[in-house]
């Protein structure tokens, strides 16, 4: 009881000491720490990642009550393929589930889901769920949650590339044409605003393949709670932090 009072009135002091004029646009976040956390409790990874969805879902609200209009979570990336096969496959049909579970909130809530990644390596009830998803939310305007599944950034940076390519052999563009602006139209992320704040859970200090163009100048924020802890007031604290910062964008 005195901890649930402690983190309440935390989490209330971060809130009025946040500057409503500064919030980040968009929010990224490197989801990593669920299998720790279940093998800390002696249970299987996907415990770990059954919890994680809690978490999820606790951000968003989070998000919401703060203000964010874009919130990214790296769920699946490229090569978590390597993981053992019994995990890949639990994970598959947990995103199922959840999104069975969790798209009647998400339209109450006015959260439109966007997906970026190689959808075509999924198994079809997975992209499937996931494209109903997307259609039934897509009305929605107070947050835009994007999952980046089956991503990878430097796949997506080689896909990008090869698009411009074609368009210069097609004789559509020169290759003079090609900067930084008609690049990133190429990419997944096209029509997203890049992260103002990434944040990576669990402690680990990379970025692990994930919005490797798009986090160029983004703030990034290291939390060693690992993510099934990740709660309203985690969020809180990582935008206090990221409020704390000047941004620069390579001047003085």
């Amino acid at each position: 009881m005195v901890k649930d009072f402690f983190t309440l009135h935390t989490s209330v002091e971060r809130f009025e000491q946040l500057d409503k004029d500064n919030i980040p646009r968009h929010v990224a976040i490197i989801m990593d720490g669920n299998g720790r956390w279940a093998q800390l409790k002696n249970q299987p990874r996907l415990f770990g990642h059954k919890a994680g969805a809690g978490a999820v879902r606790e951000t968003i609200l989070a998000a919401l009550e703060l203000g964010i209009g874009y919130l990214t979570v790296y769920s699946f990336s490229s090569e978590n393929w390597n993981r053992p096969e019994d995990e890949v496959k639990g994970l598959m049909n947990l995103f199922v589930e959840v999104l069975a579970r969790e798209v009647k909130n998400l339209n109450q809530m006015g959260v439109r889901v966007t997906v970026i990644g190689d959808r075509e390596g999924l198994p079809e009830k997975t992209a499937k769920a996931f494209a109903e998803c997307e259609k039934s939310t897509s009305h929605n305007d107070q947050l835009e949650f994007v999952v980046a599944l089956n991503y990878g950034g430097r796949q997506d940076i080689v896909s990008a590339a090869r698009a411009c390519a074609r368009e210069v052999s097609q004789g559509k563009i020169s290759a003079d044409d090609i900067d930084e602006a008609l690049f990133a139209h190429q990419l997944s992320t096209v029509g997203l605003p890049d992260p103002d704040l990434v944040i990576r859970t669990s402690g680990e200090k990379r970025l692990s393949n994930f919005l490797l163009w798009e986090s160029a100048y983004s703030e990034i924020f290291v939390t060693d709670t690992l993510w099934p802890d990740f709660n309203r007031d985690s969020l809180l604290e990582a935008v206090c932090n990221y409020q704390s910062r000047t941004r620069r964008f390579g001047g003085l």
